[in-house]
């Protein structure tokens, strides 16, 4: 009976090492680095959630289906700390010890350091990029996916709101970095051809800073009408409330990283924002599921929505999308050229839409925007930049699942 014994106990183990063995050959590992730590870490962490929501809802309604197996999603993350060699490092570990097919990075300086390596030949991976920096896009990289429109888009938007409030003198305290210098360059461009005035233009570090005197003070010394601010969502709200304890009653330009939900969340007095122009929050799009997401996030993970969660959250559907399209759990190229299979993603599914990317792998979505005026926050306005044609708006208007009325905005 002991040999028996031993002999059903070896066999057990054996089964047990080939079943995870089994299981491991059909789990699909995603990556992510980026801010998780530091003042940017509940930037970085919403960026995260919104991927970990996916997933963990992929996996529970089994997974996907590719070549008659089952696959799961495993996602692996990492704390890069906002620094270009070490995303650089986690990505190439991500990649050669765990098979990630795709690595999540929310930072326009951490992601390109990704996309100077993701083409390497059988070292390939996608990387899924969370920048509205309109270079992102146009670096010709094959592997690359823009998970939002150009910030182009907002200047045009935000510019003509500005300037029709009566403002003219501009001071901008926007973030330094790459996407900082990009965004204050092309506003700053963008208000003096209007005829505006740039009156300082005097960047901070939102990802290391809490406290924003000096730029401030320099700032509100030249008298502006508003003032150009934003980075995380966390650091912009800061600034906003420093800005008002030093008397400042003027207005704010958002850059697009800092949304209106996400300040309001961590406000201290939500009516300093008073005059604010932003990226306009998450529950003020009605959606058929707008509601029942925000639910189930916050329930899951004890913290308000924004849309970096959202984003996330949609592009990991997409990614799942296209890898069963696609065929293929490891042939990146192949889920590259599915991508267009995945779309739309509409309103009745999704927490926001998506209607198709881009040949140079940017996603194509609607901005959204809105003002907080006389203590309340305006109606969001939604804008089609893409349609070319009456026809083509149409089109998006038929399509939409979206109760607000569609603005087509041509850019050129």
């Amino acid at each position: 009976m002991r040999k028996r014994t031993g002999f059903f106990y070896f066999s057990a183990v054996i089964l047990f090492i080939v079943w995870t063995t089994v299981a491991s050959a059909n789990e699909i590992v995603i990556g992510y680095t980026g801010p998780l730590s530091g003042p940017a870490a509940e930037y970085g962490l919403d960026c995260l959630n919104g991927v970990d929501m996916a997933i963990n809802e992929i996996n529970a309604s089994g997974g996907v289906l590719i070549r008659g197996k089952r696959h799961s999603f495993r996602l692996e993350k990492r704390d890069d700390g906002i620094k270009p060699d070490v995303a650089a490092a986690y990505a190439k570990e991500l990649r050669k010890d765990h098979k990630a097919i795709a690595i999540f990075n929310p930072v326009y300086g951490t992601m390109t350091a990704l996309m100077k390596m993701n083409e390497e030949r059988r070292n390939e991976f996608l990387v899924m990029g969370y920048t509205s920096v309109p270079t992102a896009a146009e670096t010709g990289n094959k592997l690359t996916i823009i998970l939002t429109m150009p910030f182009t888009i907002y200047v045009k938007y935000m510019t003509d709101i500005a300037w029709n409030n009566g403002w003219r003198k501009c001071a901008m305290v926007a973030t330094a970095g790459p996407y900082g210098e990009a965004w204050r360059k092309v506003f700053g461009g963008a208000w003096l051809q209007k005829g505006g005035t740039i009156t300082l233009d005097k960047p901070a570090n939102y990802y290391t800073k809490t406290d924003f005197a000096g730029p401030l003070a320099e700032a509100l010394a030249t008298n502006p009408d508003f003032l150009l601010i934003g980075g995380p969502s966390g650091t912009t709200a800061l600034i906003i409330e420093q800005a008002r304890a030093k008397g400042f009653e003027g207005g704010f330009v958002l850059i697009d990283q800092a949304k209106l939900d996400a300040i309001r969340n961590v406000m201290e007095k939500p009516l300093n924002m008073e005059g604010a122009i932003g990226v306009a929050m998450f529950e003020s799009i009605e959606y058929p599921v707008t509601q029942t997401f925000l639910n189930n996030y916050t329930a899951q993970y004890k913290r308000g929505v924004t849309w970096e969660c959202v984003v996330h959250y949609t592009s990991m559907h997409a990614l799942a999308k296209a890898i069963a399209a696609a065929g293929s759990a490891d042939d990146v190229r192949a889920i590259r050229a599915a991508f267009p299979s995945a779309f739309p993603m509409l309103g009745d599914k999704y927490p926001m839409e998506v209607y198709g990317i881009q040949s140079n792998g940017r996603l194509i979505s609607t901005p959204v925007i809105q003002t907080m005026r006389y203590a309340r926050f305006s109606q969001t306005n939604l804008y089609v930049w893409w349609a070319n044609t009456q026809k083509e708006f149409d089109a998006v208007q038929k399509m939409t699942k979206g109760t607000i009325p569609l603005i087509w905005y041509k850019m050129n």
